[in-house]
């Protein structure tokens, strides 16, 4: 018996992996195959003496050579292997290499051939498991260029051309270290000259005439000073400072001439004790407490102010609201900045001089129409400072410059009157 065929005669059947079975010429001598499925006990007679060829002519004679011709090779050594269940599906390696091996599977493919020619038969490994994939991280979205904002975080320091680029709000502002200077601008200026003017033009038709165009400047000082602090809403303070104001105004109206300075500081008085007395009663944090009181109180003072034109004589007040509407409107013109403060203090001292010779006041409304156009310049640029809104601008902006010039007129004009 050849070599190989001895070392496997009493070897049990070997399943094979899945793959298809060799060509028919390599397996013409092998016993019939009956399948992976229903394939038989191997009976006893295999490993003994009842071992029969597959084809017609006895073993023997193929081995010397008989009537059928020298047997091949590959018959000759596999004659008494027992039958071996091919696989049923797949790919099987090339004949000439695996002719007279057993299926070696490999852990995810086979093996080449040659390198497993003696190796005995081996288990498939299980498949390692695929690598997770790491999920690709989103990409962030590139933010517009003109949305972008520096890295700078520090205040860059006031100036006095101040800004040209109004921001968002005042954190946007603060990150891309811009002046906290912003000025009011062209429609702020020509609202506020057309409120001068009215109260230029009503105070030569008397006290009650002018009323109606200082309440509306009393409404905007409580309203803008409040949203200029940053505290909106803030309807009780708004509401308390207006009625200050309106108050200041009757008890103006109800006294002599002579005793309006005095009714306008007791109710300045009255109503900070008010105030005082209100933000005691809050529940609010101590610090907000504070906060709210200052600002109320203020509020209140440059509203009930203002009722100084009523108290001031008539002409020095058409001199004095018509050079704040002139300097104001000077200021805003596209002028640099010094040049500009230059024009518009030179602009109200000839609006003075101009209408000062319509009315008593004469030469003496050059002093009054400058000192008006300094008060009128501080109180723009008290509304341009910490980054202020459009809505600060249309309100403090506006009553700001008229507001802090009304002592100034009272003062001025008892002097040159």
């Amino acid at each position: 018996m050849p070599a190989a065929a001895a070392e496997t005669a009493y070897l049990p059947p070997y399943p094979g992996p899945a793959q298809q079975s060799a060509p028919a010429e390599e397996t013409a001598y092998l016993p019939p195959y009956p399948g992976p499925a229903q394939q038989p006990a191997a009976p006893e007679g295999w490993f003994r003496d009842e071992v029969q060829a597959p084809a017609p002519a006895p073993v023997q004679d193929w081995s010397q050579g008989g009537q059928g011709g020298a047997m091949p090779a590959a018959a000759a050594e596999t004659a008494y292997l027992p039958p071996y269940p091919g696989p049923a599906a797949g790919a099987s390696a090339p004949a000439d290499q695996t002719a007279y091996l057993p299926p070696v599977p490999g852990p995810g493919q086979e093996a080449a051939a040659e390198q497993t020619a003696y190796l005995p038969p081996q288990a498939a490994a299980p498949a390692a498991p695929e690598a997770p994939v790491a999920p690709v991280a989103p990409v962030a979205p590139v933010a517009p260029v003109a949305a972008e904002a520096p890295e700078a975080t520090a205040w860059s320091p006031p100036t006095l051309a101040g800004n040209t680029l109004r921001a968002v709000d005042p954190a946007q502002a603060r990150a891309e270290g811009r002046s906290p200077i912003i000025d009011p601008g062209p429609q702020s200026a020509i609202l506020t000259a057309v409120l001068g003017l009215l109260l230029a033009a009503a105070a030569a038709l008397g006290q009650f005439a002018l009323l109606v165009p200082l309440i509306a400047l009393q409404g905007l000082t409580a309203a803008g000073w409040f949203r200029l602090n940053g505290m909106w809403p803030a309807r009780q303070g708004i509401a308390l400072a207006f009625a200050g104001a309106v108050v200041a105004d009757v008890a103006v109206l109800a006294v002599d001439s002579t005793y309006g300075p005095g009714a306008i500081v007791g109710t300045l008085g009255a109503w900070v004790l008010l105030t005082l007395v209100l933000q005691l009663r809050s529940h609010a944090d101590p610090d907000e407490r504070m906060y709210g009181l200052m600002a109320s109180v203020a509020s209140a003072a440059l509203a009930i102010v203002c009722a100084g034109y009523l108290a001031a004589d008539s002409a020095a007040v058409t001199v004095g609201a018509a050079a704040v509407a002139v300097a104001v409107f000077a200021r805003a013109l596209p002028l640099p900045t010094v040049p500009s403060v230059g024009v518009s203090l030179a602009a109200a001292a000839g609006a003075g001089i101009a209408v000062g010779g319509l009315t008593s006041i004469g030469v003496g409304g050059a002093l009054l129409g400058l000192v008006a156009g300094v008060c009128a310049l501080i109180g723009l640029r008290v509304a341009a400072y910490d980054y202020p809104s459009k809505f600060v601008h249309m309100t403090a902006g506006v009553a700001l410059p008229l507001a802090v010039a009304a002592p100034a007129v009272y003062l001025i004009g008892r002097v040159v009157g």
